[in-house]
C-alpha cells in the first residue's frame, strides 16, 4: 500500500454477525441521513481513525470540502462539508471527553482530569450537532491525577505525588457518566448519541522493536478470547450507555443512545494495524535497531471500515425510535 506494506491479505477479510447479514456501507444512504445535518466524532485518536474511514468512504460519491481545521500539525479539530447533501462531518480531539489537561514536555508528566465537567472544546458546539459519536479508552492508561468538586480524588501511577492510587476503571466510568448526563441535560432527545466501545491493541512485543504486531491473518474462531482489560473497558462503557439510556444514575431524561460494540470484532483482527508501516517505507534502508510500531490504530482500508458499516445500521435504528 502507500506506506510499503507488502501483504494485502488483510484487505479481504470481512466481519459478519452470525444471525444476520451486515449490509455493505452505502455512502449515498449515509449522506441522505445527514442531509442538512451535522455528525461529530469526539474523543481520542480512535475517534479520528473512525472519522477518517468514514470521510474516505463518503468521498467515493461526493467530494468533501475541508471547511475548518485547527489544533496544530495534528489538525485535531476539523470539519468537512459535503455540498451534495449539505452534510457536515467533524472531529473534535478530546481524549477523556471530560475536561483534561494533557501532560506535556514543559509541564507535568501526568494528565489531569476533571471528572465532574465535560471538555467544552466540544461541549460548546453541542447545540449544532445532530449525531455525536464518542470514543475513549487508551488515554486512561497513562499516568494521571483525578479531580472532582475541586478536590483531588486520587491518581493512577503517580509515584512521588502524595495521592491515593485508584487505578482507572472507576475513573473511566465517571467520565462516561458525566459525558452522557451532560449531553442529555443540554440536548435531551434532540441528539443521537453513539459510543464506540474500546478497541483492543495487539502488541506482541516492544513497541519499538521489529515484529511488535506481526500477524497477517485474523484470529480463528475461539483462538482469542475477550478478557482482561479489554473486556473490563468494554463492560464499563456498555453498562453506562444502558444506564443513561434507561434514565438511571442521576439522569432522568431518556436519550436516543446506543453502544457501537466493536470490541470483540476488533480483537479478532491483529492483522489490521499499520505496525511498522505507520510511516512510509520504514525498511527502505534495512531493518534498524529501533522500529516504531503502531499496533493500536487501523489501516485504511481495513477493519475500522466495518465500524462504520455498523454505525449506519445503528443510525437507521435510532431514527426509527
Amino acid at each position: 500500500m502507500s506506506h510499503g506494506r507488502p501483504d494485502l491479505g488483510f484487505l479481504y477479510w470481512r466481519w459478519q454477525p452470525q444471525e444476520c447479514q451486515l449490509p455493505r456501507f452505502d455512502p449515498n444512504e449515509f449522506l441522505q441521513f445527514f442531509a442538512d445535518r451535522h455528525i461529530a466524532f469526539v474523543g481520542d485518536s480512535m475517534a479520528r481513525n473512525q472519522l477518517e474511514s468514514l470521510v474516505c468512504m463518503l468521498s467515493s460519491v461526493s467530494p468533501p470540502n475541508l471547511v475548518y481545521k485547527n489544533g496544530g500539525d495534528d489538525n485535531k479539530f476539523r470539519r468537512w462539508h459535503f455540498a451534495s447533501h449539505n452534510a457536515s462531518v467533524s472531529i473534535y480531539w478530546s481524549p477523556f471527553l471530560v475536561k483534561g489537561v494533557e501532560k506535556s514536555k514543559n509541564g507535568p508528566d501526568h494528565n489531569e482530569l476533571y471528572l465532574d465537567r465535560i471538555d467544552e472544546r466540544w461541549g460548546k458546539d453541542l447545540d449544532g450537532i445532530d449525531t455525536i459519536v464518542l470514543s475513549i479508552g487508551h488515554w486512561f492508561l497513562h499516568p494521571a491525577v483525578y479531580l472532582e468538586d475541586g478536590k483531588v480524588l486520587g491518581c493512577h501511577y503517580c509515584p512521588g505525588l502524595n495521592h491515593t492510587e485508584i487505578g482507572f476503571y472507576d475513573v473511566l466510568r465517571k467520565a462516561v457518566r458525566t459525558t452522557l448526563n451532560t449531553i442529555s441535560d443540554r440536548r435531551g432527545d434532540g441528539i443521537d448519541v453513539i459510543l464506540t466501545t474500546f478497541s483492543p491493541s495487539h502488541f506482541e512485543g516492544d513497541w519499538d522493536k521489529f515484529g511488535a504486531c506481526p500477524k497477517t491473518e485474523p484470529y480463528g474462531e475461539g483462538e482469542k478470547l475477550l478478557e482482561g482489560m479489554d473486556a473490563d473497558m468494554r463492560k464499563i462503557e456498555v453498562e453506562e450507555v444502558e444506564s443513561a439510556r434507561l434514565g438511571i444514575g442521576g439522569n432522568q431524561k431518556k436519550v436516543r443512545l446506543e453502544a457501537l460494540d466493536v470490541t470483540r470484532l476488533s480483537l479478532m483482527r491483529p492483522d489490521g494495524h499499520p505496525g511498522p508501516y505507520m510511516y512510509p517505507f520504514p525498511f527502505a534502508n534495512g531493518v534498524g535497531e529501533r522500529v516504531q510500531n503502531d499496533c493500536v490504530h487501523w489501516c485504511l482500508p481495513g477493519p475500522v471500515d466495518t465500524w462504520n458499516q455498523i454505525l449506519l445500521q445503528v443510525i437507521k435504528r435510532l431514527r426509527r425510535q
